[in-house]
């Protein structure tokens, strides 16, 4: 059962454009060293929108390369094309992925049957356990508790990474899934809830830049020690809600090139982030020591 911090990682990439291969390395063993629970690539901070597929195959293989099996690996594998979806699945298994995230289809808006036959296909023949992602704001589609309770008596389909933000929702489905099922936060702010409610941890943007932190915060909630994890939340409380100041992962990847981490580098659409954002970024970054 996956429980802990799966740090969302982003993609670093050089001044030219290209992956950055040593960059990500270098970050990857910091979520080592950080005793994270696993590794997110090519998740949605890390920009899988924008990389090619060669590329996406390529950050997954980097990084089951570089963690050398010390933690989980959840290969973002994805997409809106369900043989697409497969064949990114089945070369992460290769790669050395334990597990695959799996996002609701978005822009063609399947119906929940349409979501129900997309995740038991890719369960059926791509032989590895799968997450599912479910984030309304981005696909235009929200799986219902019911679709997923359904999928979740497929053995492969171990997990959710529950971004709907609805509270209410996040609750049905604790009540709802097997005891072994595992419900992860997608969303860094919402993980203390999820986890009082009975959820397992947290698919986090922040723990790219305070891993040891969020280890530490995610812990309590594992102990159900929700006194020192409510005072922590709130300690963190301002650096969650301003890295998403814009659009992620721009925030996320500003803060990791303040800190000669990465180059300050994105694909289009995304782009630099505004000089407002970049003074706010700046002052979260001296509040919270991270420079």
């Amino acid at each position: 059962m996956l429980k802990g911090v799966y740090t969302a990682i982003v993609t670093p990439f050089k001044k030219d454009g290209s992956l950055d291969e040593d960059a990500l390395r270098r970050l990857v063993d910091i979520q080592v060293q950080a005793g994270v629970s696993g590794i997110v690539p090519c998740g949605t901070t890390g920009e899988s929108p924008t990389l090619t597929h060669e590329e996406h195959d390529r950050v997954i293989k980097i990084t089951c390369e570089q963690a050398k099996g010390t933690l989980d690996i959840i290969a973002g594998t994805g997409s809106n094309s369900t043989e697409e979806a497969i064949r990114m699945t089945k070369n992460a298994k290769e790669a050395g992925a334990n597990y695959s995230l799996q996002v609701v289809p978005y822009y063609n808006k399947p119906t929940q049957r349409g979501l129900y036959e997309h995740f038991s296909k890719i369960a059926e023949v791509a032989d590895i356990p799968i997450i599912i992602y479910n984030i309304q704001g981005r696909t235009g589609v929200n799986l219902d508790t019911a679709t997923l309770t359904e999928l979740a008596n497929i053995d492969s389909i171990v997990g959710v990474k529950e971004a709907s933000g609805s509270i209410q929702q996040m609750m049905d489905v604790i009540k709802a899934v097997p005891r072994d099922f595992s419900v992860l936060s997608g969303d860094d702010n919402l993980t203390m809830p999820l986890m009082a409610m009975g959820g397992h941890g947290v698919i986090s943007v922040a723990s790219n830049i305070i891993p040891e932190k969020m280890v530490e915060f995610v812990e309590f909630g594992l102990m159900e020690d929700y006194v020192s994890m409510r005072k922590m939340y709130y300690k963190l409380h301002d650096l969650f809600k301003k890295l998403f100041i814009e659009t992620n992962p721009i925030p996320i990847k500003k803060l990791l090139s303040m800190k000669g981490l990465i180059e300050s580098v994105y694909r289009l659409p995304l782009c630099e982030p505004s000089e407002d954002s970049v003074r706010i970024l700046r002052e979260l970054a001296d509040k919270y020591g991270l420079v």
